[in-house]
């Protein structure tokens, strides 16, 4: 039987999961203007407006093996080639006639004329369809008024009508009612399944082209399709999926997470992203002259785990330095960080004299090359996880100094953003003045950015203020340059990822990260909480100063999709991609806030106006029958004098 493999490609499957949006409550967003009130108190104004200039970079680094492609946009397609390319003759004219004899003969004038009068006639009908369909409905009614007896079939309707009694009414209303709310809810839960309004989505997809609504497909180059259209390419290029820098071990972390709850953490979706990084990272074009590693390039794409055990212990023993195979045991068999640790330092061991070998014989071919590449990330990345062991373990400095060394000696792979890992160590040991050098070095605007380096800068600056801040002492004086500092922190932090204030403030519950990220994403900031809270609450009035000036935020970016202060306009794809990347029992944060689509307020209306004509007519039927027979008489007097008119 064929083993089940993960796919070698991603594909987004956003018709098959969830798509939809969550209701997460942010701050509304005002008007352009004032920045308002930068702090979060009643009637206070800072002394200064905290606008800097923009700072925008330049160009975005290249794409590394870290991070992914837009995980819900195709690809762009190519640039239209030339239809014909006649080929230009040397020095004697001949291109010119080529090009000439070859290009077809010009329209005489009044063809041109009468083709472009077709062509209006054409477009002016096709535009009144659905008005030409309902005068000709009309006019054959008008026309069958005599045959079909409209008049007497009109006085049987308003005899049978005043023949019904309260009660027929009481059951039409209180039928049309339960309809009504069964709709409402179903559209409630669509909404916040998918984000969209399924009424509006069938009569756009389906009711639309048959009542003759049809978009023209090419559009001005200055029009305002083409410009959203560019803005949602420029928004959807910015929707990377990165590798985690934090991620947690499968065996000792998430699946003893499984056993407790009985919940997955991770998605299919997640999973198949590290299937690929695995394949990237651990595999090279050489692995067939290796048995040990060809079984382990067939476990990295097998999808249940006991497979992917299995595997690794044939591939020892076939190879009982097979480095990649004590990595993952390490990642997926250990149940404790103790034995994670313990088989990292096999493979580190196995690692080192491969790395070595593959050193000197680096030179000999291309193919060489490639397995050196693939040595060198398999050394770094069991380096990385064994600081991340120390770290786990509580014997931080170790863990410090394997990251540092790995950064001093392999420079280039600064894609993997092992800053991040130094950065939480060295707040773990409150070595502050550490912290800011790191931060000097990587929060530049060259290299790009993360929710732990703006939110760490933010902490840094928070750090000397917080201590002695009050919100009604600083609401009377105003603030100083060093609480200005911080708060302009802040607000940079809160506008690269929002999501962030509300888990460090703990208004959302956290879950374990997941082993990939979105940037500015909601995976990002339970990435980042998850391990950074700590640190804000071991400094005192952080969380305070926090929770007083994040929502000013909002007030300096009224458009958030359309306009940004200091980054790029925040994406609009980042809701699709967080629920790939997010289990499905949490409830994924939404920015900016949502509005509820017109026919989840239609619905409720009609429930609620249909539910009350309901109870009024159970409670006063003498009332309620008088108002329906006048109704029904005035319609009769209507329809008979528009008859007799017509007549």
């Amino acid at each position: 039987m064929e083993a089940k493999t993960f796919h070698s490609e991603v594909t987004f499957q956003s018709s098959s999961s969830r798509k939809g949006a969550a209701n997460h409550p942010f701050p509304p967003f005002e008007g352009r203007g004032s920045p308002g009130m930068l702090l979060h108190l009643p009637n206070f104004l800072g002394p200064r407006s905290l606008r800097q200039p923009s700072q925008r970079p330049t160009s975005g680094p290249p794409l590394s093996q870290d991070s992914r492609l837009p995980v819900s946009c195709p690809s762009p397609l190519p640039a239209p080639r030339a239809c014909g390319c006649s080929k230009m003759a040397d020095g004697d004219g001949l291109g010119e006639a080529a090009t000439a004899a070859a290009s077809p003969p010009a329209p005489a004038p009044g063809q041109s004329l009468s083709l472009g009068w077709r062509e209006r006639l054409r477009a002016g009908l096709a535009g009144t369809g659905a008005s030409l369909w309902f005068v000709a409905g009309l006019g054959l009614l008008y026309v069958l008024r005599v045959p079909l007896r409209l008049c007497e079939n009109l006085a049987a309707v308003t005899v049978f009508l005043n023949s019904l009694t309260p009660k027929f009414y009481v059951a039409l209303t209180g039928t049309s009612s339960l309809i009504s709310g069964l709709i409402f809810m179903f559209e409630w839960w669509y909404f916040h399944k998918h984000g969209t309004s399924f009424i509006e989505q069938v009569s756009v997809s389906h009711l639309r082209p048959l009542m003759g609504g049809t978009e023209s497909s090419i559009s001005e180059p200055g029009s305002s399709s083409n410009r959203e259209s560019e803005t949602s390419r420029q928004n959807l290029s910015e929707c990377k999926v990165w590798r985690n820098p934090l991620n947690l071990f499968r065996g000792a972390e998430y699946r003893r997470y499984t056993w407790v709850t009985g919940k997955e953490p991770l998605t299919y979706y997640d999973m198949n992203l590290s299937a690929q990084d695995h394949q990237t990272f651990f595999t090279c074009d050489t692995d067939f002259l290796r048995p040990s590693d060809t079984v382990m390039q067939k476990a990295w794409r097998e999808r249940n785990p006991p497979a992917r055990i299995k595997a690794a212990y044939q591939a020892l023993e076939l190879n009982n330095d097979c480095a990649t195979a004590y990595v993952l045991l390490a990642e997926e068999e250990a149940t404790t960080i103790v034995d994670a640790e313990r088989l990292f330092k096999q493979a580190l061991k196995a690692g080192e004299t491969i790395y070595r070998r593959s050193q000197q014989c680096q030179h000999q071919s291309p193919q060489h090359e490639a397995q050196l590449r693939r040595d060198t990330n398999v050394l770094v990345y069991i380096k990385r996880r064994l600081a991340m062991c120390a770290r786990k373990l509580g014997r931080i400095r170790e863990a410090v100094k394997i990251m540092r060394d790995l950064m001093k000696e392999f420079p280039p792979l600064t894609m993997m953003n092992i800053h991040e890992n130094l950065l939480e160590s060295l707040l773990e040991l409150q070595a502050y003045a550490d912290v800011q050098a790191v931060l000097a070095k990587y929060d530049d605007i060259s290299l790009p950015k993360s929710a732990a380096i703006c939110y760490t800068a933010a902490l840094l600056k928070t750090r000397t203020v917080s201590d002695k801040f009050c919100p009604e002492t600083a609401s009377r004086r105003g603030l100083s340059m060093a609480e200005i500092n911080a708060v302009e922190a802040i607000h940079r932090a809160v506008e690269f990822n929002p999501h962030v204030p509300k888990y460090l403030l703990e208004m959302k519950s956290l879950i374990l990260p997941p082993e990939h990220i979105l940037k500015r994403g909601d995976s990002e900031a339970i990435a980042y909480a998850f391990f950074h809270l700590q640190h804000w609450k071991r400094i005192e009035g952080a969380l305070n100063l926090l929770q007083c000036t994040w929502e000013g935020t909002f007030r300096m970016i009224p458009y958030p999709l359309e306009k940004g202060h200091l980054f790029y306009p925040y994406p609009s794809c980042t809701e699709t991609a967080d629920r790939e990347l997010l289990p499905t029992f949490h409830h994924v944060s939404v920015y900016p806030k949502k509005e509820l689509p017109f026919f989840i307020h239609f619905t409720a209306g009609l429930c609620s106006s249909t539910a009350m004509i309901a109870l009024l007519t159970h409670q006063f039927p003498e009332i309620m029958g008088v108002f329906a027979k006048a109704n029904s008489r005035e319609e009769k007097v209507g329809w008979e004098s528009r008859l007799e008119y017509n007549s």
